[in-house]
């Protein structure tokens, strides 16, 4: 059973743990519905039919305690299972997370009995990070990422083990406000002849909340002039910002948000023109404030109404950082910083009356500091020490990363990285390789082929693969892509090859490994091949470090591109960033979070968005 909250929902860990699970296990394709076909989609039924008898098997790699130097393999399977109506309720947790959409209505949020469905920008996220940390085989969804919009980077607000419930304090309504109003007023652009494609639009909403100037009528019987105020937005409108580009689930919790908003003095209501008899939900926060002149309020209301017009006030002008300016009390190490709050519809558990539960905005170097004064500062750092730190940010981040390999085709060395990248990846599918499928309760009695010794055995067969696809690719005489690499570590390998090809198979070795002969390799000897792999990837390392990296940040193309990694995110120095979280199995995670906020990162979003920068930037110019 899956904890939920007293919402009634699952937690949210658990949601989109299952999601991904589920769309894993999805064959998604074209579906037509009003005459019109919906690409990479799903059905009610077919989620439906999936979630019935959901198996998601992990298998992770270690020591034998009792004989360090053998590997062994756990696989553990965990099995969902529910009936029809409990999977449209899952499904509807699924869109309340906006991590799926109505194909032929967006806008609905209702998850119907007869429905064709579609990823978000959000739920491509999640899922990237998903199969990413947990060895994943996703090559039938690759068709999905490479052809609509992904949310590149996806702010997530910290929970409390207990409840589930967002650790409200002000640092984390700080990270978060400024990533909702973004590093400069978000005004749309005025129409033009060409519209906006889908990934266009996208990547201006992700910009920040899309404001606009609002006038109020003059009054010449109260005697009340014109007025017109800037940086306006609706309330509508901000609900569905905060559900597309953060963790928040669902527009109640993003209207406690807003509110919190209106309380820490960062927006405030201009006009909410509904009629009389029109309805009006009106969610109320309350919290401890610090006196003084504090901007901070010990209540905050916000209106979920279709009229209801709010603006971003001065003190959050000033927060967002509009105009330049910084000071010392929105700081996370400030005296006022960690204030604790309460929403009132909230309330805490007995035994955390007394509790204090802070939490804190961890601040990372920015991309431009690392770039710039880290490295330039010749005294602190050695050069080679300098290339080698400059090598690493630039794996790091996927923009740098792909004009690096850009900048390396061009000097016939691309290899070098590709091999990089290939064994850490490798690494990463040997320590943990997972699958999600969806099975028919049909076994038979006494089947000792359990759905996990089939996993099991159908990631070792991928790793041994993968394992002599690098060897043949890049390893092996006169290969594809041979690495120029020292004579002592390629003779190592080899040596090693033929001791373990000859005595399993009684064949001598010829140089490549053939699929026959890489069958009968065991977890151990493959373990072995990925610690010659690590020398190799270790000496490749330094020579793109001394070689290659000292000529790239000389290039016009990588100059651009710092800048532009610098004005990327408007809270990237306010919080940490993470690219890939603790690796569980849906639904058995156990590790708690102390609070705060962090972002993740979509690769394929991130290397997409760069390839548009730079080929916006080679038509300006030319």
């Amino acid at each position: 059973m899956m904890k939920t909250t007293k919402r009634g929902r699952p937690f949210l860990k658990d949601t989109l743990d299952l999601f991904a699970t589920l769309i894993v296990s999805l064959q998604l394709g074209p579906h037509k519905q009003f005459f019109k076909t919906f690409p990479h989609s799903f059905t009610t039924d077919e989620a439906a039919q999936n979630l019935a008898s959901l198996k998601f098997s992990q298998s992770n790699r270690g020591p034998d305690p009792r004989e360090p130097s053998r590997v062994i393999t756990t696989t553990t399977t965990t099995t969902f299972s529910m009936t029809r109506d409990m999977a449209k309720a899952m499904s509807q947790h699924f869109m309340d997370a906006r991590l799926i959409e109505n194909a032929t209505d967006p806008s609905s949020n209702l998850f119907k009995d007869r429905g064709v469905y579609q990823l978000t920008p959000k739920g491509l996220h999640v899922l990237e990070r998903f199969i990413a940390k947990n060895g994943i085989n996703s090559d039938h969804l690759q068709p999905v990422f490479q052809s609509q919009p992904i949310c590149i980077k996806l702010l997530h607000l910290e929970r409390r083990s207990a409840d589930d419930e967002i650790i409200v304090t002000q640092s984390v309504i700080t990270a978060l406000f400024r990533r909702f109003v973004g590093r400069q007023s978000n005004y749309p652009p005025p129409p033009s002849d060409k519209p906006l494609d889908a990934f266009q639009r996208y990547n201006e909403r992700a910009k920040g909340i899309a404001l606009s100037d609002v006038t109020d009528r003059a009054q010449p019987l109260l005697g009340k002039p014109a007025q017109m105020h800037k940086y306006c937005f609706a309330a509508v409108s901000a609900l569905e910002w905060l559900c597309d580009f953060t963790s928040v689930v669902g527009r109640e919790e993003a209207a406690e948000m807003a509110a919190q908003f209106v309380r820490f003095g960062l927006i405030t209501l201009v006009s909410d023109k509904r009629k009389n008899n029109d309805s009006a939900i009106i969610f109320t926060v309350r919290g401890s404030t610090p006196g003084g002149n504090s901007p901070v309020s010990q209540i905050g209301e916000f209106r979920c109404t279709a009229k209801a017009i709010y603006k971003i006030t001065d003190e959050g002008q000033r927060v967002a950082h509009w105009n330049g300016s910084s000071s010392s009390t929105d700081s996370p190490s400030s005296s006022t910083a960690n204030l604790n709050s309460d929403r009132a519809s909230i309330d805490a558990p007995p035994d955390e009356a007394g509790r204090k539960t802070d939490a804190k905005i961890h601040r990372r170097i920015s991309m431009a500091e690392k770039m710039n004064a880290t490295y330039e500062n010749g005294e602190r750092k050695s050069t080679k020490e300098s290339n080698t730190d400059r090598l690493r940010y630039i794996l790091e981040e996927p923009g740098l990363r792909s004009l690096f390999r850009e900048f390396l085709r061009g000097n016939f060395c691309e290899e070098n990285l590709s091999f990089w990248l290939d064994v850490q990846d490798f690494k990463r599918k040997f320590n943990i390789t997972s699958s999600a499928v969806a099975v028919a309760p049909t076994g038979r009695a006494g089947s000792r082929n359990t759905p996990g010794q089939a996993a099991m055995e159908r990631h070792h067969e991928s790793l041994i693969n993968t394992a002599f696809v690098i060897y043949n690719t890049y390893l092996a005489p006169s290969s594809q892509c041979e690495l120029n690499i020292d004579h002592g570590l390629r003779n190592e390998l080899v040596k090693y090859l033929e001791e373990v090809v000859t005595s399993l198979t009684g064949k001598a070795f010829q140089g490549r490994v053939e699929p026959e002969q890489a069958t009968v390799f065991n977890a151990t000897q493959l373990q072995t091949m990925i610690r010659l792999y690590e020398r190799i990837q270790m000496h490749v390392f330094r020579l793109m470090a001394t070689d290659s990296v000292p000529k790239f940040i000389k290039t016009s193309k990588f100059l651009a591109m710092r800048n532009w990694v610098e004005d990327f995110d408007p809270t990237e120095t306010d919080i940490r960033l993470l690219t890939n979280g603790p690796s569980s199995p849906p639904g058995l995670n156990t590790v708690e979070e102390t609070g705060g906020a962090y972002i993740t990162v979509s690769q394929h979003g991130s290397e997409r968005e760069h390839r548009q920068h730079i080929a916006s930037k080679e038509v300006a110019s030319s």
